[in-house]
């Protein structure tokens, strides 16, 4: 009975977002849970976002047992080897007219800018004791949720990456993404609607690169918001090589 009455309530849920588009997605998608097919999923992901979130499996949610970040290795490893740790990486690579601490080959990031693409503020970021926290790095798939939808699975070296790839990473609003938490697509998006669409899709990316799953609300609450914004490409990728199968 419950996985009937279930069925039914993501029927309902989709119906209503393919037709509203992003704008509402989220209020709609209060609760949704149950199991659904198993699709294989490739390494990587190509095409459109709505394509590749067509390959990804649709699974339930498995514990969080075991979860630890130090599963997902040290924070901020210089992983593509450049000299430059990935948490100044993604600040050099997002903040606008950026300045560097003498002496680190442009390594250590002090001031910048950010247009926060969560929410469409203008942030001016102060490396320092009170100030750095205006500007985090996002995991836009959180360790603990990729850690139980299939992470777990993957070897350290692959968890490693996935914590420091930067198709997993953006600077934003450290206030907004306190917020966020461990929130996936189905609990949580960007306030700014505009962003959503993007948001999505390099969730999608991450997903399919890492061969992540998705539970059945996640998948719902994405179809909706990448129906409002049809033909949204993928992000580009990273130089970070997939995770062998």
């Amino acid at each position: 009975m419950r996985r009937t009455t279930a069925r039914a309530v993501l029927t309902m849920v989709t119906a209503a977002a393919l037709t509203t588009g992003c704008g509402t997605v989220l209020d709609q998608v209060a609760v949704a849970t149950g199991g659904g097919p198993v699709v294989a999923a490739p390494a990587s992901a190509s095409g459109d976002a709505a394509s590749a979130l067509a390959t990804l499996p649709v699974k339930g949610r498995a514990p969080k047992t075991g979860y630890d970040r130090d599963q997902f290795g040290s924070a901020w490893a210089d992983v593509d080897r450049n000299g430059c740790d990935t948490r100044n990486d993604i600040l050099k690579r997002d903040l606008e007219g950026e300045t560097f601490k003498p002496g680190t080959h442009d390594c250590v990031v002090l001031t910048g800018t950010l247009n926060d693409p969560y929410t469409g503020k203008t942030i001016a970021f102060k490396r320092g004791q009170g100030t750095s926290e205006a500007v985090q790095i996002d995991h836009v798939i959180a360790l603990s949720d990729a850690w139980q939808k299939g992470a777990q699975q993957l070897s350290p070296e692959a968890r490693r990456n996935l914590g420091n790839d930067p198709l997993n990473l953006m600077a934003v609003d450290g206030k907004t993404n306190q917020g966020k938490g461990d929130g996936d697509a189905a609990t949580w998006l960007p306030p700014a609607r505009s962003f959503r669409c993007t948001y999505v899709a390099r969730q999608v990316a991450v997903k399919a690169k890492y061969r992540l799953w998705v539970t059945q609300a996640e998948h719902v609450a994405m179809q909706g918001i990448l129906a409002g914004c049809k033909g949204q490409p993928l992000p580009a990728d990273s130089t970070l090589s997939a995770p062998k199968a």
